[in-house]
């Protein structure tokens, strides 16, 4: 019902996995086994992602409420908009990762997500651990002449087959504003495709109307939304 991700002694992720078989009631079950878990462990908190159905049991539990995230999802097997031609994969650039890790830095500096749970070592450390070691091919630099002016990192979602997701999506500070975001994201999709994702599943916090309308833009229409909840050891 949910899936899991746990760094013992730093955190617990969980996210529900919204399946029509499944009932409210086998949703508050599983909900139950999971925080049993939780306290049965050693990570200083619980942050779920959980239909907003749920949100006063949630609340009564202990959690508090973090924000909402909306989904949105579009095929990729229909034309796909205008894409960049600038861009090379992380492997392909002569930039170190650390140099990586400081554009990915800058890019989700003044983000308006509120839920930032990771610092950047930890962020770096997920995507070894999520992506495998050939994240680096996956991760993408886009370019103005030599200048980078954003990043995304398509991958297939783990546990399934075609199912693609961006780990991650950025502009630079002076690049916002400036109409190279949509362009940038179409890229990024275009390279799920060729990755074999058969669609694409984008999601952002309610209060990131920029990323909300990139997706729209580039045809992804909204599916979901949950909320997210965190609970700390007391």
């Amino acid at each position: 019902m949910f899936e899991m991700i746990t760094k013992p002694g730093e955190y617990t992720l969980a996210d529900q996995k919204k399946e029509p078989s499944i009932s409210v009631e086998e949703y508050r079950e599983g909900l139950n086994k999971l925080i049993i878990e939780w306290q049965q462990g050693d990570t200083p908190y619980l942050s779920l992602l959980m239909d907003p159905v749920f949100e006063e049991e949630l609340k009564n539990q202990g959690f508090r409420v973090v924000s909402t995230i909306v989904e949105h999802e579009r095929g990729l097997i229909e034309e796909l908009p205008q894409i960049l031609q600038s861009w090379r994969t992380l492997y392909a650039s002569e930039r170190t990762d650390n140099q990586f890790a400081d554009i990915y830095e800058a890019c989700k500096s003044g983000s308006v997500n509120k839920n930032q749970l990771f610092t950047m070592d930890q962020i770096m450390e997920s995507l070894r651990l999520e992506l495998g070691e050939g994240w680096r091919e996956l991760a993408m630099l886009f370019y103005e002449q030599d200048e980078v002016i954003g990043m995304a990192i398509p991958h297939i979602e783990p546990n399934t087959t075609s199912e693609g997701r961006l780990f991650y999506f950025g502009m630079m500070p002076k690049w916002r504003g400036k109409g190279k975001a949509t362009v940038c994201h179409a890229t990024a999709l275009h390279r799920l495709k060729e990755l074999g994702a058969s669609h694409y599943v984008g999601s952002t916090d309610t209060s990131n109307i920029g990323m909300i309308r990139i997706m729209v833009a580039n045809g992804a229409a909204e599916r979901d939304r949950k909320g997210i909840y965190r609970i700390d050891r007391n």
